[in-house]
């Protein structure tokens, strides 16, 4: 689909059997796409609608070098919705999807009918972190996923999810490796100017789940906490033996907290009528 100047590959379950109101947009993190949504696209497609989308830059999505901040993200994913006739929607993201949705929070909080924040934060960058995102755009650009992906694979997922379930380890290695280093690259360097998003979490006023895994070294269950405590009525999960992937790494569990997620997103839009 083509739409705001780039061609976006995504998922789209359709209408599904009416069972459940609403629809589901998955939002991935860094550096993968949308396969890495693959279990609960079939845990959920079949419930209600469910989108899932490669961001710009990654998987079969238009790659534009230079610097992609979170709110061309963020813009990007409304646009979608908005020729996909989706009003509103609950809205999941892991790590940088996560604070995409933040992102999309704050734009459009009109349009959230629910939130799921995965293994991410809200606090700003640093100075320091952002000298080390621009610092890894550039080696990226300069060498290549190869280097970095199998350096970073064992902290992605848990070590025990390497040795225990070779082939989620390999479906992580081989997003890494196929993402474009340009769109990477330029994801990062969007990222070092983050903003903090502290001061708005008081505000959220839809139904929120945080998820954590237990063994995430990237964004650790403090991270997790920090969310949970300042988000009116949020709901946390911790996700036993999980690293920074629950939802590939444990899809059972993960997928347990978001259908009690989705079932307070309906209960609270009967009560709204």
């Amino acid at each position: 689909m083509e739409l705001n100047g780039i061609t976006v590959a995504y998922d789209d379950t359709g209408e599904g059997d009416g069972k459940e109101p609403g629809t589901l947009v998955l939002v991935h993190g860094h550096p993968f796409d949308r396969t890495m949504w693959e279990p609960q696209l079939r845990a959920f497609g079949d419930r209600l609608r469910v989108v899932a989308a490669d961001l710009r830059g990654y998987g079969g999505t238009s790659v534009v070098p230079g610097r992609t901040p979170l709110e061309v993200f963020a813009r990007d994913t409304a646009a979608l919705l908005d020729r996909l006739g989706v009003r509103r929607a609950t809205l999941c993201g892991l790590s940088m999807g996560g604070q995409i949705v933040l992102e999309f929070h704050r734009l459009f909080p009109e349009r959230v009918a629910g939130l799921v924040l995965a293994d991410t934060f809200a606090q700003g960058e640093t100075p320091r972190g952002r000298q080390e995102r621009n610092d890894r755009a550039d080696a990226l650009l300069r060498e290549g996923m190869s280097g970095y992906a199998h350096s970073v694979l064992d902290s992605m997922i848990a070590p025990a999810t390497v040795r225990e379930q070779p082939e989620t380890a390999a479906h992580v290695l081989r997003m890494m490796l196929g993402a474009p280093p340009e769109g990477a690259a330029a994801a990062l360097r969007g990222r070092a100017e983050r903003p903090d998003y502290t001061a708005m979490l008081p505000r959220i006023a839809v139904p929120t789940l945080v998820v954590v895994g237990s063994e995430d070294v990237f964004t650790p269950v403090a991270d997790a906490r920090f969310l949970h405590e300042r988000i009116p009525g949020a709901t946390l999960a911790v996700v036993e033996g999980a690293g920074h992937m629950p939802n590939l790494e444990r899809p059972a569990e993960f997928d347990r907290a978001l259908a009690g997620l989705l079932d307070a997103v309906a209960a609270a839009d009967v009560t709204n009528l």
